[in-house]
């Protein structure tokens, strides 16, 4: 997975020329409406209103958001509800039926808000572009809805900063603004000044013990193992977003552990310390201490990968043979015949720290050193292959398990893909569980449902593909017009590792799926790749990317298929744009710049 995503800024938006948006051109800057405070009566048997899936809340912050800002205002504005004794939640308009606004009035005791930014010359934001066109074309009878300033009514707030300090705005506005619902609605503050959690923090240091609920092998032949999981996230309250990452935490295979303390003659379930001889250092262990060997080397460090030429050179001293210590500390200098060494013996050869002790007899370095020197196990990064709009209490994993043989004739097995394939959903009655948490991405669908999206996805790389494929279907049952969605997949043989071809042929007969264009590399003489079919589709591919307004999704392997799919791009513009090739890059620059060619991609 790609490690190059960036969070959304909170920081006002800038227009081009550096000055801030908030300003006096700009009269929708951000603007708090509030009001459409409209008595309702009982519910009833209406489950068409929009609203009624939300029943408990009697408080709904619409938000007009572009880079975030408005999203968390709404947010900030929703917890603070509960203060009050009143239950909030924050809303995106383009996920409501806006039409039915005037229904507002058939819920007792209830207050809209409306969290408005803005970008551009005070263009409404995407997600709020449909309900601004409603408001300004619409003639929806709102009998009933009076307006006042006395929160009865709808009203607006305009923050026009030239010094761009809306969060100044905001909090002002807000003390003022919650003593006047309280006001109205007749209740007085609970007093509970402390912080009110949302969400359990769940992250890279308070990982979710997430339970396995299916674990199935993806592919119907070959001799690799694709599998599908679905970790179950019921009451954790994680929220994720179609293109997210899930990031696991996996263990190490015992049996390299338990060969690693054979190797070193040590006793694993020895308890002990590692403690920092810097008393000034922050970090006083390197992992949870006091702990035990085993516990150590099966959770904390790295024993798979290829060591550094630092760790080589610290334990060159431990070699009782001169001709090993010269080699270690050799692999570990700069000398060109140094680097030739450590390239062929560890890195070609995939040597790890096993494989080094194996074949280093005379080196048997104190584990407590090698402990020391060992980097820590890292959390394993996969593309989200589901859509919480339709999983909302699960993620959906596709991984390959990586298993290959090594130069040294060795079996070397993926850390976190091996351990993953044995988390049996219910083995003897216990539950398999799997440390997880959600790291945001920056891979998303385009605010515009309208707009065409072409994903290029083979292999494993298809995973959030499923996710967006899932969303799409899920907005045209809601009635949302949807974009050409065009799907460019590959694998090696239709009959073995065609991933998904049941779900993806019906999202393809129930148009979905506009276009679903499959690559099968190895089922004829000259291989077929997926930058071949887009070649072949050129004018289609440039009529939905220059007069469409497509967006352009790639996720795999970024050494070669990225590349070569950023090559056909290049050549599509040249030959259908009449653009030089230094123009055509320039065109696909200019498309990443705007988000409209995402990569989700690894090496």
């Amino acid at each position: 997975m790609a490690d190059s995503h960036t969070e959304d800024s909170t920081q006002p938006e800038l227009m081009e020329d550096g000055e801030p948006f908030l300003s006096n051109l700009d009269i929708f800057l951000f603007s708090l409406i509030a009001g459409l405070i409209i008595y309702w009566v009982m519910f009833r048997k209406k489950a068409e209103i929009c609203f009624i899936n939300h029943v408990g809340k009697n408080i709904v912050v619409f938000y007009g958001s572009q880079t975030g800002t408005g999203e968390e205002f709404a947010n900030r504005l929703s917890k603070d509800a509960q203060r009050y004794g009143m239950k909030g939640m924050a809303a995106d308009p383009e996920e409501y039926d806006m039409s039915e606004l005037s229904r507002l009035k058939e819920i007792d005791n209830s207050l809209a808000i409306f969290c408005m930014a803005t970008y551009g010359e005070g263009d409404p934001t995407d997600n709020a572009q449909d309900f601004y066109d409603w408001l300004q074309e619409s003639d929806a009878d709102l009998d009933g809805v009076n307006f006042t300033v006395s929160f009865s009514s709808c009203f607006f707030f305009i923050f026009v900063n030239d010094d761009g300090n809306l969060e100044e705005d905001f909090v002002s506005w807000r003390e003022q603004f919650w003593p006047a619902v309280c006001e109205h609605f007749g209740v007085e503050a609970t007093g509970e000044e402390s912080s009110i959690r949302q969400y359990e923090p769940f992250d890279s240091k308070n990982p979710f013990l997430s339970p396995v609920t299916v674990n199935r092998k993806l592919n119907k032949g070959g001799d690799r193992h694709l599998m599908h999981l679905e970790l179950d996230i019921t009451g954790s309250k994680i929220r994720y977003e179609s293109g997210d990452h899930v990031a696991v935490y996996p263990t190490n295979d015992s049996n390299i552990v338990n060969k690693l303390g054979e190797v070193l003659g040590v006793d694993l379930d020895t308890v002990i310390s590692l403690n920092n001889l810097d008393e000034e250092s922050n970090k006083k262990h390197p992992f949870p201490c006091p702990t035990t060997y085993r516990t150590a080397l099966t959770h904390y460090l790295d024993v798979t990968s290829c060591p550094r030429t630092n760790v080589l050179y610290e334990l060159a001293q431990y070699a009782s043979d001169p001709k090993d210590q010269e080699n270690m500390r050799k692999m570990a200098s700069s000398s060109p015949e140094g680097k030739a060494l450590y390239q062929t013996w560890v890195l070609d050869s995939s040597r790890n720290i096993l494989a080094i002790l194996e074949d280093l007899p005379s080196l048997r370095p104190p584990i407590d050193h090698l402990c020391e020197l060992l980097p820590r196990l890292q959390a394993r990064y996969y593309s989200i292959a589901s859509s919480s709009k339709v999983h909302p209490n699960s993620i959906h994993i596709c991984a390959v398990v990586v298993e290959y043989q090594t130069k040294t004739g060795r079996t070397n097995k993926g850390v976190a893909t091996n351990w993953l394939k044995n988390k049996v959903p219910t083995d003897n009655g216990h539950k398999a569980t799997v440390p997880m948490y959600i790291r945001k991405s920056q891979f998303r669908l385009p605010f515009k449902s309208s707009n065409p999206v072409i994903m290029i996805g083979p292999g494993t790389g298809i995973a959030p593909f499923m996710g967006f494929i899932q969303e799409r279907a899920w907005l045209k049952q809601q009635g949302k017009e949807v974009g050409e969605t065009v799907m460019y997949f590959g694998c090696r043989h239709k009959n073995e590792d065609f991933l998904y071809q049941e779900e993806l042929e019906a999202f393809e007969k129930e148009e979905v799926l506009t276009q679903l264009n499959v690559a099968f590399s190895r089922d004829q003489e000259k291989k077929v790749y997926v930058q071949h079919l887009l070649k072949n589709n050129k004018e289609e591919v440039w009529r939905q990317i220059h007069k469409d307004n497509a967006h352009i999704y790639i996720c795999g392997d970024a050494r070669n298929m990225a590349r070569d799919v950023q090559t056909v791009f290049y050549e599509i513009a040249e030959e259908l744009g009449g653009m030089t090739h230094t123009q055509a890059v320039d065109y696909i620059k200019k498309l990443m710049t705007k988000g409209r060619y995402s990569q989700d991609v690894w090496s």
